[in-house]
């Protein structure tokens, strides 16, 4: 996508992260950046104008101070917040957001914009949660098999790239509800997971053919995929996953492996829905 990289700020700590987080990835993929913010209705006819204009250049600044040589624009646009990011994401690249923003519940690790932005967004959409740490030299991306996970994979890849970083490619096979009294019970499990292990590592074997200057490693675990992406997390730049993968009902826009990795992971997250399909 030739879109620019489109961060959404309202004042708050996380969409602060998250204009560094955009700033940088801009410097590194060589693209623009747009800062954007949203000037909803105040009460009570209150003029909210002004703070708005503070609140986005105050974040253009920030996201000016990490970059060089990018080109940073900023907008400012009233309406529906949701609505408004939604109609964006369908010319950026991707779309950057901070965790939860201002007036959120402080139990929260997920705002609802962030929630309903990424279920219904075109395109990838990153949640940051915290200013950046440690870099650990490694994506991961959840690999599952099915067009969701296909469709991560370009993006995960193009980031490792970019940050000169190693990519794992993670399958994480659950175990079907099966009578512990069934013959040879351990057997097919194992022979089950054997089976799967295979194709996931043959799926992998193709990506890696395709783009030999990224390293591409994978793994495969028996375990549920949300503890073990958010186990790979701890050590992760970014966790890169589909919108809803094998199992996900249809009429799900945000499947509840994506939904457990965004509330849980303890790095940026990326959601990568299918162009054209914003609802």
């Amino acid at each position: 996508m030739a879109g620019p990289i489109v961060v959404g700020v309202d004042g708050s700590k996380p969409a602060s992260a998250a204009a560094e987080w955009a700033a940088a990835d801009a410097q590194r993929r060589r693209l623009p950046l747009k800062v954007l913010h949203v000037c909803e209705q105040w009460p009570g006819g209150i003029d909210g104008r002004k703070y708005c204009l503070g609140t986005l250049e105050a974040a253009a600044d920030s996201a000016r101070a990490v970059s060089v040589d990018i080109e940073v624009s900023t907008q400012l646009l009233d309406g529906n917040v949701v609505e408004v990011l939604i109609g964006q994401s369908a010319s950026a690249d991707s779309l950057v957001l901070g965790s939860r923003g201002l007036g959120g519940f402080a139990g929260l690790v997920l705002g609802s914009v962030g929630l309903a932005v990424a279920g219904h967004a075109s395109g990838p959409v990153v949640i940051v949660r915290a200013p950046a740490g440690a870099e650990h030299g490694r994506i991961v991306v959840g690999d599952d098999g099915s067009e969701s996970a296909a469709e991560a994979m370009p993006y995960a890849i193009e980031q490792a790239r970019a940050r000169h970083a190693r990519l794992l490619a993670v399958y994480a096979w659950q175990a079907p509800i099966v009578s512990a009294y069934a013959p040879d019970y351990g057997l097919l499990l194992k022979d089950a997971f054997r089976e799967e292990a295979r194709t996931a590592k043959e799926r992998v074997a193709r990506w890696r053919k395709d783009h030999p200057d990224v390293e591409i490693a994978d793994q495969q675990v028996s375990k549920h995929p949300v503890p073990a992406l958010v186990e790979a997390s701890a050590t992760a730049d970014l966790v890169v996953v589909g919108s809803r993968g094998l199992g996900g009902f249809a009429s799900a826009v945000l499947g509840s492996v994506s939904h457990g990795v965004l509330h849980r992971a303890t790095c940026p997250v990326a959601v990568v829905r299918p162009r054209g399909k914003e609802s």
